[in-house]
């Protein structure tokens, strides 16, 4: 092509050694010809076996025991407190929510809160919007404090 000529679609062609034509395997002694790059006898010459094949033996999957049961994906998790960690959070007693425990850094945001037992109390805690276990509410009633669900 000269100089002055103006490149055309049909004088395109592919770099040199870009087109590379597949091996055509088991088609002469020349061109992988005989074991077709299966190497000699066996199994896995005459005919393909799955992966994870292990030669009759018991396979490794069916070794391994089954998974049991199931997670329910409606279990409500919720985060815990215990009743001492209120009692440094909040010496003088008072009123305790959610929110409030999130901004303290105590829980996390987005779940529910529970109070458990351990512990011990002489203040006065009102819990708003909080769970208490059984043994968190004799001791924050015990004190005089009160729980209020909602």
């Amino acid at each position: 092509m000269a100089d002055n000529e103006i490149l055309q679609m049909h004088d395109l062609r592919p770099a040199p050694g870009a087109k590379k034509s597949r091996t055509r395997v088991g088609r002469g002694e020349g061109s992988k010809g005989k074991t077709s790059g299966r190497g000699f006898k066996g199994q896995t010459k005459r005919t393909h076996v799955r992966p994870g094949f292990e030669g009759g033996q018991l396979p490794l999957y069916m070794r391994l025991p089954k998974l049991r049961g199931f997670k329910s994906p409606f279990k409500t998790e919720y985060q815990v407190v215990n009743i001492s960690k209120l009692a440094e959070l909040y010496p003088a007693g008072g009123e305790v929510t959610a929110e409030d425990l999130v901004a303290k850094g105590a829980v996390r945001g987005g779940h529910p809160v529970k109070v458990l037992g351990d512990g011990e109390t002489t203040v006065a805690f009102t819990l708003k919007g909080v769970k208490a276990s059984a043994s968190a509410k004799s001791k924050i009633e015990a004190a005089g404090g009160s729980i209020v669900e909602g």
